[in-house]
Protein backbone atom coordinates (compact mmCIF):
# COMPACT_ATOMS: atom_id res chain seq x y z
CA UNK A 1 0.00 0.00 0.00
CA UNK A 2 2.73 2.58 1.44
CA UNK A 3 4.70 1.94 -2.65
CA UNK A 4 1.61 2.61 -4.45
CA UNK A 5 0.43 5.51 -2.45
CA UNK A 6 3.78 7.18 -3.02
CA UNK A 7 4.52 6.27 -6.44
CA UNK A 8 0.66 7.70 -7.32
CA UNK A 9 2.24 10.78 -5.40
CA UNK A 10 4.64 10.92 -7.20
CA UNK A 11 2.98 11.26 -10.47
CA UNK A 12 0.46 13.86 -9.13
CA UNK A 13 3.76 15.58 -7.84
CA UNK A 14 6.93 14.95 -9.46
CA UNK A 15 9.01 16.77 -6.07
CA UNK A 16 7.71 14.44 -3.76
CA UNK A 17 10.72 12.77 -2.20
CA UNK A 18 9.36 8.88 -1.83
CA UNK A 19 12.56 7.44 -0.08
CA UNK A 20 12.33 10.28 2.70
CA UNK A 21 8.36 9.49 3.27
CA UNK A 22 8.91 6.14 2.95
CA UNK A 23 11.34 6.13 6.13
CA UNK A 24 9.00 8.48 7.71
CA UNK A 25 6.05 6.00 7.64
CA UNK A 26 8.58 2.89 8.84
CA UNK A 27 9.49 5.50 11.62
CA UNK A 28 5.96 6.03 12.77
CA UNK A 29 4.82 2.32 12.68
CA UNK A 30 7.84 1.63 14.81
CA UNK A 31 6.78 4.42 17.13
CA UNK A 32 3.49 2.48 17.89
CA UNK A 33 4.33 -0.63 18.05
CA UNK A 34 6.87 0.07 20.48
CA UNK A 35 3.47 1.05 22.41
CA UNK A 36 1.66 -2.09 21.93
CA UNK A 37 1.18 -3.96 25.47
CA UNK A 38 2.80 -7.82 25.64
CA UNK A 39 0.78 -10.23 24.43
CA UNK A 40 -1.90 -7.55 22.87
CA UNK A 41 -4.24 -8.70 20.77
CA UNK A 42 -5.30 -7.56 17.44
CA UNK A 43 -7.97 -5.31 18.96
CA UNK A 44 -5.56 -3.66 21.14
CA UNK A 45 -3.11 -2.70 18.78
CA UNK A 46 -5.75 -1.20 17.00
CA UNK A 47 -6.91 0.91 19.85
CA UNK A 48 -3.03 1.79 20.07
CA UNK A 49 -2.80 3.21 16.30
CA UNK A 50 -5.96 5.23 17.10
CA UNK A 51 -4.63 6.65 20.37
CA UNK A 52 -1.37 7.26 18.48
CA UNK A 53 -2.75 9.20 15.92
CA UNK A 54 -5.55 11.09 17.51
CA UNK A 55 -4.65 11.75 21.19
CA UNK A 56 -2.28 14.45 21.90
CA UNK A 57 0.94 13.05 23.97
CA UNK A 58 4.12 12.29 23.40
CA UNK A 59 4.11 9.72 20.81
CA UNK A 60 3.39 12.36 18.40
CA UNK A 61 4.67 15.47 19.71
CA UNK A 62 1.16 16.65 21.26
CA UNK A 63 0.68 17.28 17.61
CA UNK A 64 -2.64 14.14 16.72
CA UNK A 65 -3.56 14.28 13.22
CA UNK A 66 -6.90 16.65 12.65
CA UNK A 67 -9.55 16.70 10.12
CA UNK A 68 -8.41 20.13 8.14
CA UNK A 69 -12.02 21.79 8.91
CA UNK A 70 -10.37 24.81 6.27
CA UNK A 71 -10.81 22.50 3.34
CA UNK A 72 -13.73 20.43 4.30
CA UNK A 73 -14.55 19.53 0.39
CA UNK A 74 -10.83 18.46 -0.28
CA UNK A 75 -10.76 20.74 -2.86
CA UNK A 76 -6.78 21.58 -2.87
CA UNK A 77 -5.04 18.49 -4.02
CA UNK A 78 -1.89 18.40 -2.25
CA UNK A 79 -3.66 17.48 1.10
CA UNK A 80 -4.58 14.43 -0.55
CA UNK A 81 -0.54 13.72 -0.77
CA UNK A 82 0.72 11.82 1.87
CA UNK A 83 3.94 13.87 2.53
CA UNK A 84 1.82 16.49 3.00
CA UNK A 85 -0.64 14.97 5.35
CA UNK A 86 2.02 13.98 7.56
CA UNK A 87 3.70 17.24 7.66
CA UNK A 88 0.37 19.34 8.77
CA UNK A 89 -1.43 16.98 10.32
CA UNK A 90 -4.25 18.15 8.92
CA UNK A 91 -6.31 15.18 6.12
CA UNK A 92 -9.58 14.71 5.00
CA UNK A 93 -11.35 11.64 3.92
CA UNK A 94 -8.57 10.46 1.51
CA UNK A 95 -5.47 10.58 3.16
CA UNK A 96 -6.64 10.14 6.75
CA UNK A 97 -7.70 6.99 6.35
CA UNK A 98 -5.07 5.80 3.02
CA UNK A 99 -2.32 6.82 6.29
CA UNK A 100 -4.75 4.50 8.69
CA UNK A 101 -4.66 1.54 6.17
CA UNK A 102 -0.91 2.13 5.47
CA UNK A 103 0.48 1.76 9.16
CA UNK A 104 -1.96 -0.69 10.08
CA UNK A 105 -1.12 -2.76 7.62
CA UNK A 106 2.83 -2.49 8.28
CA UNK A 107 2.14 -3.51 11.98
CA UNK A 108 0.21 -6.33 11.07
CA UNK A 109 -3.37 -5.43 11.34
CA UNK A 110 -6.59 -6.71 9.39
CA UNK A 111 -7.36 -3.64 7.98
CA UNK A 112 -8.44 -2.21 4.02
CA UNK A 113 -10.27 0.59 3.01
CA UNK A 114 -13.55 0.64 2.28
CA UNK A 115 -15.89 3.82 0.41
CA UNK A 116 -19.05 5.37 0.78
CA UNK A 117 -20.46 8.12 -1.39
CA UNK A 118 -17.96 10.98 -1.82
CA UNK A 119 -15.99 9.09 1.10
CA UNK A 120 -13.18 6.65 1.84
CA UNK A 121 -13.33 4.35 5.27
CA UNK A 122 -11.23 1.61 6.90
CA UNK A 123 -12.38 -1.77 7.54
CA UNK A 124 -11.01 -3.80 10.63
CA UNK A 125 -11.59 -7.53 10.66
CA UNK A 126 -12.35 -8.50 14.61
CA UNK A 127 -11.34 -11.35 15.81
CA UNK A 128 -14.92 -12.81 15.64
CA UNK A 129 -15.31 -12.33 11.82
CA UNK A 130 -16.93 -9.19 12.28
CA UNK A 131 -15.82 -5.84 10.17
CA UNK A 132 -15.94 -2.71 11.69
CA UNK A 133 -15.97 0.76 10.67
CA UNK A 134 -13.37 2.90 11.46
CA UNK A 135 -13.96 6.61 10.76
CA UNK A 136 -10.57 7.92 10.05
CA UNK A 137 -11.45 11.73 10.10
CA UNK A 138 -12.34 10.79 13.59
CA UNK A 139 -10.45 8.58 15.42
CA UNK A 140 -13.97 6.17 15.86
CA UNK A 141 -15.97 3.53 15.02
CA UNK A 142 -18.81 3.92 12.66
CA UNK A 143 -22.32 1.53 12.26
CA UNK A 144 -22.84 0.47 8.29
CA UNK A 145 -26.58 2.15 8.72
CA UNK A 146 -24.59 5.48 9.68
CA UNK A 147 -22.91 5.58 6.58
CA UNK A 148 -26.07 4.61 4.73
CA UNK A 149 -28.52 7.21 6.34
CA UNK A 150 -25.77 10.39 6.22
CA UNK A 151 -24.62 9.86 2.73
CA UNK A 152 -27.87 8.84 1.18
CA UNK A 153 -26.72 5.56 0.22
CA UNK A 154 -30.07 4.17 -2.04
CA UNK A 155 -31.24 0.61 -1.79
CA UNK A 156 -29.80 -0.14 -5.26
CA UNK A 157 -26.26 0.82 -4.57
CA UNK A 158 -26.99 -1.83 -0.99
CA UNK A 159 -28.30 -4.77 -3.70
CA UNK A 160 -25.00 -4.10 -6.08
CA UNK A 161 -22.44 -3.29 -2.89
CA UNK A 162 -20.70 -0.80 -4.51
CA UNK A 163 -20.22 0.76 -1.03
CA UNK A 164 -18.93 -0.17 2.67
CA UNK A 165 -17.47 -3.49 1.03
CA UNK A 166 -14.00 -4.42 2.32
CA UNK A 167 -11.69 -3.58 -0.65
CA UNK A 168 -9.22 -6.42 -2.03
CA UNK A 169 -5.52 -4.78 -1.86
CA UNK A 170 -5.68 -4.18 -5.74
CA UNK A 171 -8.94 -2.59 -5.44
CA UNK A 172 -7.56 -0.33 -2.80
CA UNK A 173 -4.89 1.06 -5.16
CA UNK A 174 -7.72 1.65 -7.26
CA UNK A 175 -9.20 4.23 -4.37
CA UNK A 176 -6.05 5.74 -4.38
CA UNK A 177 -5.95 6.58 -8.20
CA UNK A 178 -8.82 8.44 -7.79
CA UNK A 179 -6.50 11.64 -6.79
CA UNK A 180 -4.35 11.42 -10.04
CA UNK A 181 -7.57 11.39 -11.49
CA UNK A 182 -8.65 14.68 -9.78
CA UNK A 183 -4.95 15.71 -10.87
CA UNK A 184 -5.42 14.69 -14.80
CA UNK A 185 -8.77 17.00 -14.10
CA UNK A 186 -7.37 19.85 -13.07
CA UNK A 187 -4.69 20.05 -15.74
CA UNK A 188 -7.36 18.82 -18.70
CA UNK A 189 -5.38 15.97 -19.41
CA UNK A 190 -9.08 14.21 -19.74
CA UNK A 191 -7.32 11.34 -22.37
CA UNK A 192 -4.92 10.54 -19.32
CA UNK A 193 -8.03 10.69 -16.93
CA UNK A 194 -10.06 8.18 -18.57
CA UNK A 195 -6.75 5.78 -18.94
CA UNK A 196 -6.24 6.12 -15.21
CA UNK A 197 -10.07 5.02 -14.67
CA UNK A 198 -9.67 2.26 -17.00
CA UNK A 199 -7.16 0.86 -14.49
CA UNK A 200 -9.24 1.13 -11.51
CA UNK A 201 -11.97 -0.39 -13.70
CA UNK A 202 -9.85 -3.39 -14.10
CA UNK A 203 -9.57 -4.20 -10.76
CA UNK A 204 -13.05 -3.35 -9.28
CA UNK A 205 -15.69 -3.08 -12.72
CA UNK A 206 -18.36 -1.32 -9.39
CA UNK A 207 -15.81 1.88 -8.75
CA UNK A 208 -18.40 4.23 -9.16
CA UNK A 209 -16.00 7.30 -8.66
CA UNK A 210 -13.65 5.58 -11.79
CA UNK A 211 -16.89 5.10 -13.73
CA UNK A 212 -17.39 9.04 -13.09
CA UNK A 213 -14.32 9.83 -13.60
CA UNK A 214 -14.94 8.26 -16.61
CA UNK A 215 -17.97 9.89 -17.83
CA UNK A 216 -16.72 13.31 -17.21
CA UNK A 217 -13.67 13.21 -19.05
CA UNK A 218 -15.75 12.29 -21.73
CA UNK A 219 -17.68 15.23 -20.93
CA UNK A 220 -15.00 17.09 -21.23
CA UNK A 221 -13.39 16.26 -24.19
CA UNK A 222 -16.62 16.93 -25.87
CA UNK A 223 -16.98 19.62 -24.59
CA UNK A 224 -13.72 20.99 -25.61
CA UNK A 225 -13.37 19.50 -28.68
CA UNK A 226 -17.27 20.28 -30.07
CA UNK A 227 -18.86 22.26 -27.48
CA UNK A 228 -16.97 25.42 -27.76
CA UNK A 229 -16.44 25.57 -31.39
CA UNK A 230 -19.47 24.60 -32.97
CA UNK A 231 -22.94 26.41 -32.19
CA UNK A 232 -24.81 23.50 -32.54
CA UNK A 233 -24.29 19.86 -33.58
CA UNK A 234 -25.31 20.28 -37.41
CA UNK A 235 -22.00 22.86 -37.30
CA UNK A 236 -20.17 20.12 -36.99
CA UNK A 237 -17.64 18.83 -40.45
CA UNK A 238 -19.10 15.61 -41.52
CA UNK A 239 -15.24 14.16 -41.05
CA UNK A 240 -15.65 15.14 -36.96
CA UNK A 241 -19.23 13.55 -36.18
CA UNK A 242 -18.43 9.92 -35.70
CA UNK A 243 -15.93 11.64 -33.38
CA UNK A 244 -18.48 13.71 -31.92
CA UNK A 245 -21.10 10.71 -31.72
CA UNK A 246 -18.40 8.60 -29.91
CA UNK A 247 -17.61 11.26 -27.13
CA UNK A 248 -21.33 11.98 -26.53
CA UNK A 249 -22.28 8.29 -26.34
CA UNK A 250 -19.42 7.15 -23.64
CA UNK A 251 -20.20 9.91 -21.79
CA UNK A 252 -24.04 8.88 -21.62
CA UNK A 253 -23.31 5.51 -21.15
CA UNK A 254 -20.98 5.77 -18.47
CA UNK A 255 -23.19 7.97 -16.38
CA UNK A 256 -25.94 5.33 -16.92
CA UNK A 257 -23.36 2.47 -15.79
CA UNK A 258 -23.15 4.65 -12.15
CA UNK A 259 -26.72 5.13 -12.15
CA UNK A 260 -27.50 1.49 -12.61
CA UNK A 261 -24.83 0.52 -10.34
CA UNK A 262 -27.14 2.49 -7.62
CA UNK A 263 -25.15 5.99 -7.72
CA UNK A 264 -27.20 9.16 -6.99
CA UNK A 265 -26.28 12.74 -7.18
CA UNK A 266 -25.42 14.08 -3.69
CA UNK A 267 -28.57 16.41 -3.00
CA UNK A 268 -28.33 20.18 -1.54
CA UNK A 269 -29.46 19.03 1.47
CA UNK A 270 -27.06 16.63 2.40
CA UNK A 271 -23.90 18.98 1.34
CA UNK A 272 -25.78 21.97 3.16
CA UNK A 273 -25.66 19.45 6.71
CA UNK A 274 -22.52 18.46 5.92
CA UNK A 275 -21.00 22.33 5.88
CA UNK A 276 -23.15 23.03 8.73
CA UNK A 277 -21.07 20.22 10.62
CA UNK A 278 -17.93 21.24 10.05
CA UNK A 279 -18.94 24.70 10.99
CA UNK A 280 -19.99 23.10 13.90
CA UNK A 281 -16.91 21.53 14.20
CA UNK A 282 -14.81 24.57 13.58
CA UNK A 283 -16.64 26.43 16.29
CA UNK A 284 -15.85 23.69 19.07
CA UNK A 285 -12.52 23.88 18.32
CA UNK A 286 -11.96 27.80 18.30
CA UNK A 287 -13.84 27.17 21.75
CA UNK A 288 -10.66 24.76 22.55
CA UNK A 289 -8.03 26.44 21.85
Amino acid sequence: MANAKLAIDRLIDPNTNVSATGLQLDAWAAKIKARFPAGASPRAKLDVLLSSLYQPGAWNDYRPFRYDLDDPLGANLRTKLIATYLSTRKGNCVSMPILFVILGQKLGLPVTLATAPEHVLVKFLAEDGEWLNVEATAGGFKFDSSYERETGISAKAIEHAIYLRPLSQRESVGVMLSTLMESYSAADKQASRIAVADLALGVNPKDTVAILHKATGYYWLLHTRYHLKYPTPADIPPDKRKDFERLSRENLVWFSKAEALGWTQPTEAQNARYLDTIQREKAVHRGTQ
